[in-house]
């Protein structure tokens, strides 16, 4: 049982906690249950969670706060729980670093499904033959490594979500090659992701924000279609 994925649960609600843990030791995950926002990051260290599974309301530190906390020093997945479906809740949630968003009430069989989904885009650093080498794209200052989902960016290693580097990678590897909204979003996030486009956005500009435009490349924006990685 070494070899288990690990999902860290946080909800304040343990009925619900208990019911989450239950669906996911079925299908052979580890779990641990935090029922407040302050103990993630120490949960963090001691049980290196695969995936994080992050209630909104939560007392004291809510959601989007540990969110915010664990993405300044984590790339961990994180899918966010909430009883708020409003677009505005789900946007924040994704600026803020989040993975996916499921609504509560939320069926069983679907929370396993996006639990997998969501890890099986984030393969952390292994071993890799040297056949897996073509999975990197490089340009001058940027570097894109989807083998073990790194981005050197002017000299410099950028922290990253799984989904904005798949983003990246996806774009960077056909400069020039315009990508609509609909299509970007199959491409990264897949038919298991029950969304609307602005998903992209809110990754692109989350991408703008930390890969500046290159004076040989940058992210564009084609109005009324989507985007490309244009390479001059």
């Amino acid at each position: 049982m070494a070899n288990r994925q690990k999902i860290l649960i946080v909800d304040d609600d343990h009925n619900i906690a208990e019911l989450i843990s239950l669906y996911l030791t079925k299908e052979c995950f580890e779990t641990l249950i935090l029922n407040d926002g302050e103990s993630v990051m120490g949960a963090i260290t001691s049980f290196a969670p695969n995936l994080i599974l992050l209630d909104l309301m939560l007392p004291g530190m809510d959601g989007y706060q540990v969110c915010r906390e664990v993405r300044i020093k984590y790339s961990i997945p994180i899918i966010m729980l909430s009883a708020k479906g409003e677009v505005f809740d789900k946007v924040l949630g994704l600026e803020l670093g989040a993975d996916d968003y499921i609504e509560k009430p939320f069926d069983s069989k679907e929370l396993v499904a996006r639990v997998k989904a969501v890890l099986r885009r984030y393969k952390p650093t292994a071993s890799v033959p040297q056949s897996s080498r073509d999975k990197c794209v490089e340009y001058q200052d940027l570097i894109v490594n989807l083998t073990n989902y790194s981005v050197t960016y002017m000299g410099s290693n950028v922290d990253m979500p799984p989904k904005e580097l798949e983003l990246l990678y996806f774009l960077a590897s056909s400069p020039n090659h315009v990508f609509t909204r609909e299509q970007l979003l199959d491409q990264i996030w897949g038919y298991e992701y029950i969304g609307d486009t602005r998903t992209v956005d809110v990754h692109i500009k989350r991408l703008r924000e930390k890969i500046k435009d290159h004076a040989n490349w940058k992210i564009s924006t084609i109005w009324g279609i989507g985007y490309k990685f244009e390479v001059r």
